[in-house]
């Protein structure tokens, strides 16, 4: 009998949990280590486009999320003064039919609540601190915070942007910012009286800004917007989510906006703000029986929404290379991963900095039309 490998999983974001319900399901033994000591509903929206929905669609949380999510009539891009559609394209209807799973505008923390359960709760420990990795030929130790040790065949690092797997096996990193900041809020649409916005995914383009809004439910009962705007740099964050913004700032940031943008910025009673950083395509993401996942290795702007998409794909490639491996092969399993998704994930990352996708006429289809689970897969190296 084929001996299977133990994976550890460092990060219980999107695209941790969505790795350790597929490692799962192919009977592979996962452990899930997460530094934070409860699990938060963070206010924000998300799109899950159709490439997204079928990686969601084999965890099971597709049909739940469903339910509730909003389907956005289509991505709606206006010019930020006359309102003037720069481009429509249909989703409702549509985007099913032509890339077979569904396009959805949802909250943050109901996709996360989804996935957190298709993992048991057993399965996922809180409160664990990566501090070190080591490894061997028998395979990695983690050393946490607390003092606790653990062990596995291969470690994914899905620990996010300010990633402590990454560090360990690539070295510190200083990422660069971009001159830019981004607010978001999450509210009851109620609050909107009588300026309700069309059930769109609807960005506004502006000469040198930008503000995407939508529903995130289907009832229509709560509205999200994000932002980027440009600034001076004498304010910055380490990427929090959870820094207040002043509405105010936010306001007169927007003034020149057309009367639907200002009636929900008005309507909104507080924001949060974060620097939005940059950085390049990674040469690599393993170190032997050590890989990286999602925003640790190909943390994008915002612009595409497709970051937590990525992970989502991440986490399929990864399953289907990993499902065959043993402790002696896991080192080739996670370059076979890595080499799949790096010319994809690069791609994404600089066409989402270019931020200029759906402005005008755009064919989507290398974007929703990916499919991990066909994708073809590297050769083994």
């Amino acid at each position: 009998m084929t001996e299977r490998i133990s994976v550890a999983i460092v990060g219980a974001g999107i695209g941790g949990l969505a790795a350790a319900a597929l490692l799962r399901q192919a009977g592979i033994d996962v452990r899930v280590y997460e530094q934070a000591p409860r699990f938060a509903r963070v206010g924000a929206g998300i799109q899950m486009a159709p490439n997204a929905c079928k990686v969601l669609r084999r965890i099971g949380a597709e049909d739940r999320l469903r339910a509730h999510a909003l389907v956005p009539e289509s991505s709606l891009n206006r010019d930020y003064d006359t309102g003037a559609v720069t481009n429509e394209f249909p989703i409702a209807g549509h985007v099913e039919a032509r890339y077979g799973a569904p396009f959805l505008c949802l909250h943050r923390g109901d996709l996360h609540a989804a996935l957190e359960s298709a993992v048991p709760a057993e399965d996922i420990s809180l409160g664990k601190k990566l501090e070190a990795l080591s490894q061997d030929g028998r395979g990695v130790t983690l050393s946490f915070a607390d003092g606790t040790q653990a062990s596995a065949d291969i470690v994914v690092g899905a620990d996010g942007v300010h990633s402590r797997v990454r560090e360990i096996i690539l070295g510190p990193e200083q990422p660069v910012f971009t001159g830019r900041i981004a607010y978001r809020a999450t509210f009851p649409a109620e609050r909107l009286g009588e300026h309700r916005i069309e059930r769109s995914r609807i960005k506004w383009w502006g000469k040198d800004r930008h503000i995407v809004m939508y529903y995130t439910t289907e009832a229509a009962d709560e509205v999200y917007f994000t932002t980027s705007v440009p600034d001076d740099g004498k304010w910055a964050t380490s990427e929090s989510w959870s820094t207040k913004g002043d509405l105010g700032e936010l306001r007169a940031a927007f003034a020149e906006f057309h009367p639907q943008v200002r009636a929900v910025l008005d309507a909104c009673p507080e924001v949060y703000k974060w620097a939005l950083l940059a950085r390049d395509p990674l040469p690599r993401w393993t170190e032997g029986r050590v890989a990286l996942l999602g925003d640790a290795c190909h943390p994008m702007p915002p612009y595409m929404a497709q970051g937590a998409s990525a992970a989502l794909e991440d986490a399929a490639i990864l399953a289907r290379c990993v499902v065959e491996a043993t402790p002696s092969t896991a080192a080739a399993a996670l370059r076979r991963y890595a080499d799949t998704r790096l010319p994809r994930t690069s791609k994404l990352q600089l066409s989402a900095k270019a931020n200029n996708w759906m402005r005008n006429d755009t064919n989507p289809d290398w974007v929703y039309g990916y499919d991990a689970w066909t994708e073809p897969l590297a050769a083994v190296r």
